[in-house]
């Protein structure tokens, strides 16, 4: 292994578990991606070791101890990440997270399992460049646990390159179990690797609340929460988004849960554009979901993603009725919790309404964080009654 040597005292934050170093903590390296590396204190002393990174991450640590990392540390870190979601996923569910990267303690490689698929997304250029030695440690624990298929997705500026590296291709559009709820998912296009498996536990909680309800589930993709708020008893539910191919599995999934087509619509539209449309009619909702993109992917964006909270939770509340239930989320990591919240009480005053805090929450339990890693803990979810 390649010394690599710190020039910042991040010491404690290493021994508890923090998965980066970045490139500006380290003296100056040149590696390739992927070469494991041996990080040393001021004095030379051994603190962990770890792959180099490209970019602003120099160093994705991968233990604390003076070991290799190799096939057989992505076995013993794969086995445990499989155990704890033996012990985690609710019944009559077959989408989950198999493998959350640094939560899971193998920053990099994200595992998600759709039936008897699973989609393996890898992040940065370390983990494709060592992506052999960690497959033949996956593909085994996957045929053990009743998967047959697998994907690869790696991460790119632009898009997503997708490959079968496993098994039989799984067909384009696959039918999966979500607390019985029946989702279809497309795992070769669109968000995340399917689905976004980290809302399971809120969509449920919608079901529950959704009796008698007018629903309006924006940016809603493939409807999940449109179909839960249907399978709770609501009375109508109207999905918003702007792609067209989402918002067809959307009406097929309301469908092939039993659910009558009369008390669903899709509206293919900008969210705001629609929000602005439905204030100045006087449509009103008794629930308003609005779960956008990420509206922060880096530091910088953050005053201007603040903003853009604002102002949709501004519409959003201005479209709800008196006593109504708004579901808010940010999956931007750069978004604390305390700043999200005060997007929402910004936005709240915007639109004149007073709003009682009901609940908080954030990823399941299939999406572990490391205490020692504030930044995986990306997903805000706050249910409020205005």
């Amino acid at each position: 292994m390649r010394d690599v040597r710190l020039r910042k005292p991040l010491e404690r934050s290493l021994r508890s578990g923090h998965p980066w170093l970045f490139r500006d903590a380290l003296e100056a390296f040149e590696v390739p991606a992927g070469t494991p590396v041996r990080v040393t204190d001021r004095n030379g002393r051994f603190l962990a070791v770890g792959l180099a990174e490209a970019g602003p991450i120099g160093v994705r640590v991968f233990s604390v101890r003076d070991e290799p990392v190799d096939a057989t540390l992505f076995r013993a870190r794969l086995a445990r990440a499989f155990a704890l979601r033996a012990r985690c996923i609710p019944e009559h569910t077959d989408a989950y997270r198999l493998l959350h990267g640094e939560g899971d303690a193998l920053p990099g490689f994200v595992c998600d399992r759709y039936g008897s698929a699973a989609v393996l997304k890898l992040d940065g250029e370390a983990a494709p460049a060592v992506s052999q030695t960690f497959l033949s440690a996956l593909t085994p624990l996957l045929e053990q646990h009743g998967v047959s298929s697998l994907i690869l997705r790696t991460s790119r500026k632009q898009a997503d390159a997708c490959e079968v590296v496993w098994g039989p291709a799984p067909p384009r559009e696959l039918l999966v179990s979500e607390h019985g709820m029946r989702l279809w998912t497309n795992l070769y296009e669109g968000q995340k690797t399917g689905l976004f498996l980290d809302h399971r536990e809120t969509r449920y909680r919608v079901r529950q609340l959704a009796r008698g309800l007018t629903v309006l589930n924006l940016y809603g993709y493939t409807g999940g929460f449109s179909i839960a708020a249907g399978l709770g008893g609501a009375e109508h539910v109207t999905t918003v988004d702007q792609a067209k191919p989402a918002l067809a599995l959307a009406e097929r999934s309301y469908r092939d849960n039993g659910l009558s087509e009369a008390s669903h619509t899709c509206q293919a539209a900008d969210a705001l554009k629609f929000l602005e449309t439905a204030a100045k009619s006087g449509k009103r909702y008794q629930l308003v979901i609005a779960d956008p993109p990420n509206f922060a992917p880096r530091k910088s964006a953050v005053e201007n993603a603040q903003k853009a909270y604002e102002a949709l939770h501004a519409a959003a509340l201005g479209v709800l009725e008196p006593d109504g239930l708004y579901l808010a989320a940010s999956c931007s990591s750069h978004i604390g919790r305390a700043a999200f919240e005060e997007s929402v009480r910004r936005g709240a005053a915007h639109a004149k309404r007073v709003v009682q805090v009901l609940e908080q929450s954030g990823a399941p339990a299939d999406h572990p964080r490391l205490l020692a890693f504030p930044e995986g803990d990306y997903l805000k979810v706050l249910l409020a009654r205005a």
